[in-house]
């Protein structure tokens, strides 16, 4: 299987993609919940927050926070389907196999990691695993946090819930990712279902065609 281009962009996600949303006038929503229109995941995330846009050929979103900085130094969340099911039992990638791919993608690139803890969990009476990195950006020399939780599905598919953070705001948005994976769920167990639609607003964006840079992305 080829995995690890998609998981060095997991890795090294970039920031820059264009689309930001706007809170509709009135009383605002405390939180806002995405389904993804084909590949059946759903979660919530704070209303303030911005949908920056697609990435993985459209299987994953990237939300985050409005900040200060420019762009490319932004926390993110991407939340995604990382692997479809498999054809047969014998193609199935295991979660432990998955993350293996992902350090070995992230040692491949030429960057220093450090993985600071690994444990495994449930979200959602679903099997996953976290783990979660520190690594300086070959490219810039800033430093980064990366939190990365993978979910394995009824099919053998695989979901990934990631948090991109400067080690100085992770305190801050640490506990806000946390209710994001907490809210985490397949569209049909909420009964959401495929017609569901995100309550931010629903336009599609892609980020650029070219392959994404640290924090370009």
């Amino acid at each position: 299987m080829q995995g690890p281009p998609k998981w060095l962009a997991l890795v090294t996600i970039a920031t820059a993609l264009s689309a930001q949303t706007t809170p509709p006038a009135g009383k605002a929503p405390t939180i806002r919940t995405y389904c993804h229109p084909a590949d059946d995941f759903c979660f919530n995330y704070p209303a303030g927050w911005l949908v920056l846009g697609e990435v993985f050929e459209a299987n994953g979103i990237v939300v985050a926070p409005p900040q200060k900085q420019e762009r490319e130094a932004w926390d993110v969340v991407t939340v995604a389907r990382m692997i479809p099911p498999p054809q047969n039992k014998d193609d199935a990638v295991t979660i432990g196999e998955a993350i293996a791919q992902a350090e070995s993608g992230v040692r491949g690139s030429g960057q220093n990691f450090e993985t600071l803890e690994r444990l495994q969990r449930m979200v959602n009476g679903k099997p996953a695993e976290v783990v979660k990195l520190r690594y300086s950006e070959n490219s810039t020399g800033r430093d980064w946090i990366e939190e990365l939780v993978f979910i394995e599905g009824p099919a053998s598919e695989i979901y990934s819930v990631a948090l991109k953070s400067s080690p100085a705001s992770l305190a801050a948005i640490e506990p806000l990712f946390s209710r994001i994976v907490d809210s985490w769920r397949l569209s049909d167990e909420a009964g959401e279902g495929n017609a569901a639609k995100p309550s931010a607003p629903n336009h599609r964006t892609r980020p650029n065609s070219k392959s994404p840079d640290p924090p370009k992305s």
